[in-house]
């Protein structure tokens, strides 16, 4: 199933929405901002084009 992702302005609305999430039944988690970052990066790790690739010589250029 589909996810919703809400992002609180403060510290109180965090709390304030986790504890109404939880009183109405519905699982909260708490990301981190490493986390969101992790989640970013892999979505567009999974969208990258792979059938390009780089020559060896080109590759010991960009070593120099």
């Amino acid at each position: 199933m589909d996810s919703i992702v809400i992002t609180p302005r403060n510290s109180e609305e965090m709390e304030f929405v986790s504890t109404l999430l939880t009183k109405i039944g519905l699982e909260t988690r708490r990301l981190s901002d490493d986390l969101k970052e992790d989640m970013g990066l892999a979505c567009l790790m999974s969208q990258a084009d792979r059938s390009d690739t780089v020559s060896v010589e080109d590759f010991k250029l960009s070593l120099k």
